[in-house]
């Protein structure tokens, strides 16, 4: 009677294994691809380039904040690779300080103002729920002009263009809930600048750079 009992045994766990193996590689499968949208928080440093030097013991030459936003993609699981596209929409408390007054890097008293990314992504699959990436796109920038030494701002603003790269790990907890660890760096080549009657300056080279250590916390469709 124990021998039965044990071929029965064996043949239900059998059976199990079968039906699992399955469900788990349908569930690889479908992690990682498809439409998604994530809460983005951070920390954000904008800073004259290398090829500004107005370095004189005087000039505040960064701006320092936290990032904070919303980000969407689309995500094509090719089975050990990723590739996919997105765009974010951010801001940040970044400004400068009150004093000293200070040319803040070529742009005068300013605080961070919107950001706008659109790029793309590609990554391989550590593991099954682990996506390794690195990304890159287009970014616009805002910086607000500030008024005098005060915290209010104006309605003149520089318009900065560039392009951005990044890598990070992004990590599935649930088919659908995931969360990312990234870096960024942000290079602006030109702006305009939007006065406060209206009028839009001509565009004009700059050298201006970004660099962002953020965390995402999103959800799959």
């Amino acid at each position: 009677m124990e021998y039965p009992m044990r071929k029965i045994m064996v043949a239900t766990l059998l059976a199990g294994s079968a039906v699992a193996s399955p469900a788990l590689a349908q569930d690889a499968g479908t992690t990682f691809t498809g439409p998604r949208v994530e809460a983005i928080l951070g920390y954000d440093h904008t800073g004259a380039g290398s090829s500004v030097d107005n370095d004189n013991g005087n000039d505040d030459q960064s701006i320092d904040g936290l990032l904070y936003g919303v980000g969407a993609g689309y995500d094509f699981n090719l089975g050990s690779a990723v590739v996919g596209i997105e765009g974010e929409f951010t801001d940040s408390t970044a400004k400068s300080s009150r004093n000293p007054f200070t040319d803040q890097f070529g742009f005068g008293r300013v605080s961070q103002g919107r950001d706008l990314y659109v790029g793309a992504r590609a990554g391989i699959l550590a593991s099954p729920n682990t996506l390794v990436y690195v990304k890159g796109g287009y970014t616009n920038t805002k910086l607000n002009v500030l008024a005098g030494d005060t915290d209010e701002t104006t309605d003149t603003s520089f318009k900065l263009d560039g392009w951005r790269v990044g890598a990070g790990v992004e990590r599935a907890f649930t088919p659908n809930m995931f969360g990312k660890v990234e870096y960024r760096y942000s290079k602006y080549d030109s702006a305009q600048i939007d006065f406060m009657d209206g009028a839009t300056s001509s565009e004009f080279d700059i050298d201006t750079d970004r660099h962002q250590v953020v965390a995402s916390v999103g959800w799959r469709f």
